[in-house]
């Protein structure tokens, strides 16, 4: 099998210029280049460039799948939504990293070599971009979600010791929304340890009304001139910078008033994940079995209506398998095999096993020279040569 690598670069901030275009087409000629995006994929040779250089000059977020059973995901945000220590407490060797340019974080997720390689073997890469892209939006607005999933892939990995503590848990890792949902997938990060992690979670009512207090406060404080800037901002068709930066200087107050303040989510170390998420693994297995169970014994009431209808006109049916059989082709002998499987069950519910073989042994008496048909009822255990 050949090497296959995929690559998409996409701005979001600040559209490509026609002279940034032309510096990337220098580097692809069979690329899909337009404003705001860079797609292509390699089966025998590689970008030639560097990923993280086009994360600093270029682009907003990247993904790259390799059939090796590796990708990737970068995130590029406005350093000022975050401080130094946000990230320390999160980053592992290769799961989650952070990085500083002049004005931007580079933040990266990664798996190297999964396990799972038919997932590699059928993965091209596409559709990830637009499942992952959300999450630049969601840290934007101060969800560090997607920074504890990639320290819980390190985790799922064997990356972190069993002694280390976890960072603070943000709130919502029981309620992942769905791009955080496809990090996790992104990264296979263990779905009963996923579950786990989510065990100290606080109640969505709580969580919900604390962070609308928190926002009534900050709005009845906030001056007004800097209001009507926003407002400026919103009614000049730039929406989008103005909730930024309105979450931003949130997110900073907020900050400021829990600096003191203990957590809501009581910190574990890894070796209590590791236990927590046992549990959950007999727990779900407990529960597919009782769904199991269920969808059984649904099937077997089904099954049941089904043979009652047979029943109720054996006669019909026996017609039916011998016009079936008179064909002589192949998908007509399979038919036969279906249907006097169907009638064999049909007589042990609703009358004897020992009526079933008398009327199979009249029916062979008519058709035992249909050595194709004889081998099919063979196999199914309904005839003995």
């Amino acid at each position: 099998m050949s090497e296959y690598q995929y690559y998409e670069f996409i701005a979001i901030d600040e559209p490509l210029t026609s002279k940034q275009m032309a510096e990337l087409r220098s580097c692809s000629s069979r690329a899909h280049i337009t404003s705001s995006s860079f797609v292509n994929d390699y089966q025998w040779g590689d970008l030639k460039a560097n990923p993280v250089d086009w994360m600093r000059r270029y682009f907003d977020a990247h993904v790259y799948v390799a059939n090796w059973c590796t990708c990737i995901l970068y995130l590029r945000l406005p350093k000022s939504v975050f401080d130094v220590g946000t990230f320390r407490d999160f980053k592992t060797e290769t799961t989650f990293t952070a990085t500083q340019t002049k004005t931007h974080w580079l933040l990266e997720w990664g798996l190297d070599e999964s396990d799972d390689y038919e997932r590699f073997a059928l993965e091209n890469g596409h559709g990830w971009m637009g499942r992952l892209a959300p999450l630049r939006d969601e840290l934007l607005g101060g969800d560090l979600r997607p920074l504890y999933l990639g320290w819980l892939a390190g985790v799922s990995a064997g990356e972190v010791s069993e002694k280390s503590m976890e960072p603070e848990p943000p709130p919502g890792l029981s309620r992942l929304s769905a791009a955080q949902q496809s990090l996790a997938d992104f990264l296979e990060i263990d779905a009963d340890l996923l579950t786990a992690a989510g065990l100290a979670d606080p109640g969505v009512a709580k969580s919900n009304s604390k962070s609308d207090v928190e926002l009534d406060a900050w709005l009845a404080a906030l001056p007004e001139v800097e209001k009507n800037a926003m407002l400026k901002l919103l009614l000049t068709g730039h929406a989008q910078r103005a909730e930024r930066e309105l979450k931003r200087q949130f997110l900073a107050w907020r900050r400021e008033q829990s600096s003191g303040e203990k957590s809501a989510m009581p910190r574990r170390k890894v070796a209590d994940l590791h236990k927590l998420a046992a549990s959950a693994t007999e727990v779900r297995k407990q529960q597919a079995a009782i769904q199991y169970k269920k969808a059984e014994a649904e099937r077997q009431a089904e099954r049941e209506t089904y043979l009652r209808t047979l029943a109720a006109d054996f006669n019909r049916h026996w017609r039916t398998a011998d016009n079936h059989a008179k064909r002589g082709i192949a998908s007509a002998y399979d038919e036969v095999k279906r249907t006097l499987v169907d009638l064999s069950d049909a007589y042990v519910l609703c009358a004897t096993r020992a009526d079933f073989d008398r009327r199979l042994t009249q029916f062979m008496t008519r058709h035992g020279k249909r050595g194709a048909l004889v081998r099919r009822l063979v196999e199914v255990g309904l005839w003995q040569k």
